[in-house]
């Protein structure tokens, strides 16, 4: 999705009244003191002084992570997506914010079915009664971005029907564009924003929202996801009807069956819950660890319990990919974890991440020694995966190592799946339960037929480099004859300098044409030149006039501004 940077026509008709909604929210909820930093008086004088900086007492006492999520809420569709985006981002935010964040709640009024109707015709190039035999108006569910119907197709299988709503993608760009000015102001005016680059980060966002708005992507994960498992008779994955599946529709099959965290429910059903966590978790596992794609939400409400304890997952909009290095690093920390060997444990989470410059090799390890020092000399079966992978996460933030998203939202699905398996079995063990995979894993690497291919793949890797260097070299060779060869130079931390330079010039080319209309005002009333007004020059006066207005307009900018 292309964002178009906002301008002057732009941002006084298209945007400013979206622009006053957001920093309406944003005094409301104690950001004042951003807005100022951010100085956006300066590119929307329109409408600010309208906008009451009172705060509420009572929004003062919470924190400022809880702040961030009820204004995220209050803002709506985009913004509710970007933060439930940003949850699985540790590597931007602290560990508290990740929490808050993942709490954003998304749910909407549903939209008129006449709209559903038209939406759906529209798409699929049919009347609605020629695709549905049955189709119900009230929505099961309604969300930010579409919502779900139960329909029935014309052969009589029973389906769900998610539908797109109608205005959602122009209301969506123009919240980029406005989160796109909004970042550009923080890597300007706030000096620690410069690492994590905010205007990358939406211009990633955009692209995110934009594989969501397309519902044949969560058709091929559903696709994929199923592919994984043929033969497994453990799950069941609902089937996708291509024949009524659009970019914006998306009509799945229909599945009766009773949540995970609905244990009075499957208990009645005469279901086992001590199998159905130990089924779980073991799937959750088989996903990251053999296949490299798993689900990357698998909270209760995703998860449905069908007859003989089969597990069906349910919305594959989050999907989560890890590489095979990856999985192989992340078991390396694990066994070093359990054997106690602090230094072999950095390392492999070192791997995992991207560290920071100022990363203290020797610190770390410290840190890993006293982490296995309060964890691991105890019975496995007392360990929580999930408070184990919390606690590595804020070593992770303290060390300055970055995590990557895909790695991230495997741990969150992982500590999801084993609160899940406590929640349906309280002796459940996920440790014991993840062992053979992770040995698995580390065994797989000493197979001759591993070891063969890692050695072809080195060696074509190593003579394709050969080949190409003769060449490389050469063409440097010729661009330096040439004289093409370019250096290019970066300053950094000069914006802020260059953006008061452009301030003062402006006020003393403003000042002195204000002082030349003063001389030039009084030349003209002592010449007596006519026309007059009570024996004064006409020119003069409003001459006189206009330069009280613009000596006043720069004073008020002066004031404005905290500077004289």
């Amino acid at each position: 999705m292309y964002i178009h940077k906002i301008g002057m026509i732009s941002r006084t008709y298209r945007h400013i009244q979206r622009y006053r909604q957001i920093l309406t929210v944003l005094f409301k909820y104690g950001f004042g003191d951003l807005i100022d930093t951010l100085k956006i008086e300066q590119y929307l004088e329109i409408g600010l002084q309208m906008i009451s900086r009172k705060r509420r007492e009572k929004i003062e006492t919470l924190s400022r992570a809880e702040r961030v999520r009820m204004a995220l809420e209050e803002l709506g569709p985009t913004f509710i997506k970007m933060g439930q985006i940003l949850s699985t981002r540790p590597d931007l935010l602290p560990v508290e914010f990740l929490r808050q964040l993942s709490k954003l709640q998304d749910d909407v009024p549903a939209f008129a079915f006449e709209l559903v109707k038209e939406g759906i015709e529209q798409e699929l190039g049919r009347p609605l009664g020629d695709v549905f035999q049955e189709f119900e108006e009230t929505p099961l569910a309604s969300a930010s971005i579409g919502q779900v119907h139960k329909a029935r197709l014309m052969n009589g299988d029973p389906v769900i029907v998610k539908v797109q709503r109608p205005d959602i993608k122009r209301m969506i760009e123009v919240d980029l564009e406005i989160m796109l000015h909004l970042a550009t102001l923080m890597e300007r005016h706030l000096k620690a924003m410069e690492i994590h680059r905010p205007t990358r980060v939406v211009e990633e966002f955009a692209r995110t929202l934009e594989m969501e708005l397309d519902y044949t992507l969560e058709a091929a994960h559903a696709e994929r996801f199923a592919a994984q498992f043929l033969g497994e008779r453990t799950i069941y994955v609902p089937k996708v009807y291509r024949e009524a599946t659009s970019k914006r529709i998306l009509t799945m099959e229909y599945i009766e069956g009773i949540k995970a965290s609905e244990l009075e429910k499957l208990e009645k059903a005469g279901l086992d819950t001590r199998k159905i966590a130990r089924r779980g978790f073991d799937l959750i596992l088989k996903q990251i660890f053999i296949h490299g794609f798993f689900h990357a939400d698998p909270h209760p409400g995703n998860v449905f319990i069908l007859p003989n304890n089969i597990i069906c997952f349910l919305d594959f909009g989050m999907m989560g990919r890890i590489r095979r290095q990856a999985r192989e690093d992340f078991a390396d920390l694990i066994m070093g974890i359990v054997q106690r060997d602090e230094t072999k444990a950095a390392h492999s989470l070192v791997a995992m991440t991207t560290p920071d410059d100022k990363t203290d090799l020797s610190a770390l390890e410290r840190d890993v020694a006293q982490f296995i020092d309060k964890h691991f000399y105890r019975p496995l079966r007392d360990l929580e995966m999930g408070k184990l992978l919390q606690n590595l996460m804020e070593m992770t933030t303290r060390h300055r190592l970055r995590i990557p998203p895909d790695l991230f939202l495997m741990l969150k699905a992982l500590a999801t799946e084993e609160g899940l398996g406590k929640m349906l079995d309280p002796d459940f063990d996920a440790m014991k339960q993840a062992a053979p995979f992770i040995r698995r894993v580390q065994m797989d690497r000493l197979r001759p037929k591993r070891i063969a291919g890692d050695i072809f793949d080195s060696g074509s890797e190593f003579l394709h480099l050969l080949r190409e260097i003769p060449g490389e070299v050469r063409e440097i060779l010729r661009q330096a004859r040439q004289g093409r060869i370019k250096i290019e130079f970066e300053h950094r931390g000069l914006e802020p300098m260059l953006s008061t330079h452009d301030r003062v010039s402006n006020r003393i080319a403003f000042a002195i044409i204000l002082a030349a209309l003063i001389i030039g005002s009084s030349l003209i009333v002592l010449s007596g030149v006519p026309p007059k007004w009570h024996e004064i020059p006409v020119i003069g006066l409003a001459g006189f006039v206009i330069a009280a207005i613009m000596g006043f307009w720069l004073l008020l900018s002066i004031i404005r501004r905290g500077r004289m």
